[in-house]
């Protein structure tokens, strides 16, 4: 995905955790150009006529991760693992202020919302996968957090494994389950 090695992201993390203001600069353009094709490879698998732009949606995450000066990187692994939570919550609340401003509820649009407009249909679609997600993290968080970075995050079963400190086989099964009880969950709503 990346030009620089796993191994220079994490220590370039690392250096930037440990107060090296130096190693946050050269981590952005290799941090910045991944998060863009995780959000690209994301968005290709919306519908054609959607208006979501991978741009936007990788700025609105990279804020979000920049900003957590508190948060204890421990590899590359895990820093794509929060951003992979981080566009499914920007992804999510912009679903949501479309369906509250489709609604006349008078809440103020989020700035994301000029950027990049959301389809009704999809905004009901990733309204009831998060529902759906937000149950399966009480029954099985691993679960939960396998579609998190599989489906939004993009990683691949072995990237997936990496952050969740796991095996690949375990990672497939954990997938393939998710994904049959997230059918049927958001079937039945």
């Amino acid at each position: 995905m990346s030009t620089a090695s796993p191994q220079e992201v994490t220590r370039l993390l690392l250096d930037w955790r440990a107060g090296n203001r130096a190693a946050l600069n050269q981590l952005m353009p290799l941090v910045y150009q991944e998060l863009h094709q995780q959000a690209a490879k994301y968005l290709r698998r919306e519908q054609p006529d959607h208006t979501l732009q991978a741009t936007a949606l990788v700025h609105e995450a990279y804020l979000q991760l920049v900003d957590q000066s508190q948060v204890n990187w421990q590899n590359r692994a895990h820093f794509f693992g929060a951003a992979a939570q981080a566009m499914r919550r920007i992804l999510v609340d912009s679903a949501r202020a479309h369906q509250a401003d489709k609604r006349g509820s008078g809440e103020e649009k989020l700035p994301l919302d000029e950027t990049i407009g959301v389809t009704d249909k999809r905004s009901a679609e990733l309204i009831a996968l998060d529902d759906a997600l937000k149950t399966l993290a009480a029954l099985d968080a691993r679960q939960c957090r396998v579609v998190e970075l599989r489906y939004f995050g993009g990683l691949s079963i072995e990237e997936t494994a990496e952050v969740l400190g796991i095996s690949p086989a375990t990672v497939k099964r954990e997938w393939n389950s998710a994904k049959v009880w997230l059918h049927h969950e958001i079937k039945k709503s």
